[in-house]
């Protein structure tokens, strides 16, 4: 057992370039990526870790502008108006909720924001645009995915069922699923599962928590704001905007931005395998469990919540 680690730790830059190709396969998703990574780090060691840090700051930004190709301005905000104002008043309320558990559990500042934000609005995305901007390390980045990506893994399967169960109708599925799971992804997945109606409901309503990814990252650039140093400026924001309007305004050929869209959703799985391959045993142990008992606090709020509200006021 003892030469096995040693001859993984040895060619631990090899096994490191053979993941990274592996992350590359179309079945690789996020959370696949994220435990490749981790694994690798826990068993041959680190490998390349300036290349890692670098790449998942500056590829988490390019990843959001391209996921700004993948959305339209009218068709957001024209399919949401049913569920607008629940929407403003979800995403709000779950900031403000998430803050507040995550200080009631002495949980990371930035940790907890991260795990509120992509509760909030649309998972790992808003992550990815919040975490820059409030200068979230490797281990806080990698805490908030974790958690936000196995729970939006456990509502794919859990809310169909749950729907059933309830009697909801399709109208009523789609726009529950928008607002209490986290992934656009998995929305969608859940919606498909459920029915043609829930389907649209759920993705249009997505859509449109999804431009909140825009307000909250300005604001946040404000509210992380130390006294001794300039505010960090998003500009990775203002490019994600221009890359929707240019999608909206703009007669792009479908596969390009099929390709950029792509691309994005590449670029954060890759992300993700670099965040993980940048941790270690002493980062995880200073981690603890709180984040993800928040992550779990928060989300079944939430899921309660906006389905008492669907169920006796919408």
């Amino acid at each position: 057992m003892d030469a096995l680690v040693k001859f993984l730790k040895d060619n631990n830059k090899v096994i490191y370039v053979a993941l990274l190709v592996f992350c590359f396969l179309p079945f690789v998703t996020p959370p696949v990526a994220l435990l490749t990574g981790l694994v690798f780090a826990l068993v041959c060691g680190k490998a390349f870790p300036k290349f890692n840090k670098q790449s998942s700051k500056y590829l988490l930004q390019f990843s959001v502008v391209g996921l700004g190709f993948g959305m339209n301005l009218h068709q957001a905000i024209a399919s949401g108006k049913d569920g607008m104002i629940f929407t403003i008043i979800s995403v709000v309320g779950t900031l403000l909720l998430g803050t507040f558990i995550a200080r009631r559990m002495r949980v990371d500042k930035k940790t907890g924001y991260l795990i509120s934000s992509g509760t909030a609005i649309c998972g790992g995305s808003a992550i990815a645009a919040v975490a820059p901007v409030i200068k979230a390390d490797d281990g806080q980045i990698s805490v908030s995915l974790g958690t936000v990506f196995i729970l939006n893994a456990i509502a794919l399967f859990l809310f169909p069922v749950l729907g059933h169960l309830l009697g909801l109708t399709q109208h009523q599925f789609g726009l529950w699923s928008a607002i209490a799971i986290h992934d656009t992804s998995s929305v969608v997945g859940a919606g498909a599962a459920y029915g043609q109606e829930a389907l649209q409901v759920a993705t249009t309503v997505k859509l449109t928590r999804a431009l909140w990814i825009i307000p909250v990252s300005i604001v946040t650039s404000f509210i992380f704001k130390s006294k001794s140093e300039k505010m960090y400026t998003p500009w990775f924001i203002f490019f994600f905007i221009l890359a929707m309007l240019a999608n909206t305004f703009f007669s792009l050929p479908a596969a390009l931005t099929t390709s950029l869209v792509w691309l994005a959703r590449k670029g954060l799985t890759l992300t993700l395998f670099f965040i993980g391959a940048s941790l270690s045993r002493d980062v995880l142990k200073s981690v603890g469990f709180r984040p993800m008992l928040q992550g779990v606090f928060l989300w079944i709020v939430i899921s309660i919540s906006s389905l008492t509200y669907i169920l006796f006021v919408g």
